[in-house]
């Protein structure tokens, strides 16, 4: 569906008898998208997946994330994420379009707009240097509608700085814990919390960690049960698993959630 006269047109034909209600939501789920040669903008995606398409940025030229971000917003697509920006990038889109610009995060909101913010999330770096990492998840979380909790610099080298968060661990619905070096972080956190970690191995460490590879297979062997793995640095992909466990478990536990808000 190119537009709004497209969607009520089949939306009559179901109230017809003509389409089944099965096929229109097929067809809601694999339409529109939009050529511009260099890329196919894909404008349903939020029927989907329930989020807007994420613009990549590394890799792309400045005039192709202006082109893509223009195109996504004359079609009223807000908040959108462009991970990975180049501050070059994010001044020559900051001069067609409004946006938010994270330096330290790499990424970019364009056309902001405020959301309510559901739930809970955690987001907590075994130390200073996983910050950067650690605000490609929170913002990405923020960004699609989640409350964000930032615990940093409390790993394991002093870990009464993790204990003394107790409170905000537990009440969270989702954890975030982002560390390079040895990665014991996200093992530590998945054997204090009753939610789903996301572990995110960062490429911080010395040279026998491998640029994050040592942090990764330790979050992959990790003995504490419910903790998932992401690629190495790979902020936005735990952000965004963050999101949809936090969402789901809001629509799951609607009474809990309205006690908690």
């Amino acid at each position: 569906m190119d537009n709004k006269h497209d969607i009520l047109k089949l939306l009559r034909n179901v109230a017809g008898g003509a389409v089944s209600p099965e096929d229109a939501l097929l067809q809601l789920k694999e339409e529109p998208f939009e050529d511009l040669d260099y890329a196919k903008i894909d404008y349903h995606r939020s029927v989907r997946q329930g989020a807007a398409e994420v613009i990549y940025g590394a890799g792309k030229t400045p005039e192709q994330i202006v082109g893509i971000v223009t195109a996504m917003g004359k079609r009223g697509v807000k908040n959108i994420l462009v991970t990975r920006i180049s501050e070059e990038a994010a001044k020559r889109l900051t001069e067609e379009v409004p946006i938010d610009y994270h330096p330290l995060a790499k990424l970019t909101v364009a056309f902001p707009e405020e959301r309510e913010k559901l739930g809970n999330i955690v987001v907590a770096t075994g130390g200073t240097s996983d910050i950067p990492v650690a605000e490609e998840a929170a913002l990405t979380a923020e960004t699609m509608g989640n409350q964000v909790t930032r615990l940093y610099d409390v790993g394991v080298a002093g870990l009464h700085r993790l204990l003394s968060n107790m409170d905000v661990l537990m009440s969270a619905r989702c954890v975030v814990a982002v560390a390079g070096m040895e990665g014991a972080l996200a093992s530590v956190i998945g054997g204090l919390v009753d939610c789903p970690v996301v572990a995110v191995p960062t490429s911080v460490g010395y040279g026998a960690s491998f640029g994050g590879l040592s942090a990764l297979l330790s979050m992959l062997n990790s003995c504490a049960s419910g903790c998932s793995v992401v690629n190495i640095d790979n902020g936005f992909g735990a952000g965004y698993l963050a999101s949809m466990i936090n969402q789901m478990e809001g629509i799951k536990f609607p009474e809990e959630r309205k006690e908690k808000e």
